[in-house]
């Protein structure tokens, strides 16, 4: 029984991430404003959701998936991107009441419930969104620059988005920092006319603590050398300013990390004694 239920919950917990996904995707190519504020927001609260899911999981034994379920791809026009995220809210309430009637737990129901009536309200705030961006005419603000500039802000983004991931893995909280790092490339991109490009390498994966602090250590510290690299190449002053910012943040992360380290071995060698 337990495993029925962790899968439909990891179905639930793709379906989170790729909602995430685009309507961060949506927010960004929109530029600054108060559109692009509300839609971040909601999706934050499915960041939520897929946290709650994800502890959920692990309490009942399970991995987390962190798959990404199926997008829908937007074509040029705003307003039909806000009917794709209409239709992927309708998709996530049937499968939530799908979900709910699957199961007997009454925790987990509460759960899935509570988590269904913000898909609820995330729907009609989208179907509204359809006329706003009709009587707004907005439009996207991406562009095809595909410059050395452009290819290192989408290594960037790549960089963030797997980190946010591989740190969720091990803690089920990602740092602020990393998805802030994201947001602000993604919107340097944008307004220098290039696409973000939001997708994530290879994950570590680990039960044991020591593991993911030294994996989550490496990747901080070569991803900050690399932030380094391209902050002393770059020209423009306040994008310089960016990657330099970044990178000062990562430092500060690989340093909490190994302090972190440090005190796992301490407490490995007073067990061992």
């Amino acid at each position: 029984m337990p495993e029925n239920i962790i899968g439909l919950l990891n179905k639930d917990l793709e379906g989170e991430h790729a909602a995430i996904i685009q309507y961060l995707t949506h927010a960004y190519a929109m530029g600054e404003g108060e559109l692009a504020c509300e839609i971040e927001a909601i999706a934050r609260e499915e960041m939520r959701h897929l946290d709650w899911l994800a502890e959920t999981i692990v309490n009942l034994g399970g991995t987390p998936s962190f798959k990404r379920g199926k997008m829908r791809k937007p074509g040029k026009a705003m307003a039909g991107w806000m009917t794709d995220d209409v239709h992927a809210e309708e998709d996530a309430i049937a499968m939530y009441k799908e979900h709910i009637k699957a199961t007997g737990d009454a925790k987990i129901k509460r759960l899935l419930k509570r988590i269904l009536s913000d898909e609820m309200a995330h729907r009609g705030k989208f179907a509204h969104f359809v006329d706003k961006v009709q009587k707004k005419k907005m439009q996207d603000l991406r562009g095809a620059r595909k410059d050395k500039v452009a290819e290192m802000l989408n290594w960037g983004i790549e960089h963030e988005y797997t980190v946010i991931i591989q740190y969720l893995l091990h803690s089920y909280m990602a740092p602020n920092d990393e998805m802030q790092h994201l947001g602000w490339l993604a919107e340097e991109l944008v307004s220098g006319k290039g696409t973000p490009r939001i997708e994530h390498t290879e994950v570590f994966k680990s039960k044991k603590m020591a593991d993911m602090l030294k994996a989550d250590i490496k990747i901080e510290r070569e991803v900050a050398a690399e932030y380094d690299r391209a902050a002393r190449e770059i020209k423009a002053p306040d994008l310089k300013k960016l990657i330099t910012r970044i990178r000062d943040h990562e430092i500060y992360h690989a340093d909490v990390f190994s302090d972190l380290l440090k005190e796992e071995k301490s407490k490995g060698k007073k067990k061992s004694k």
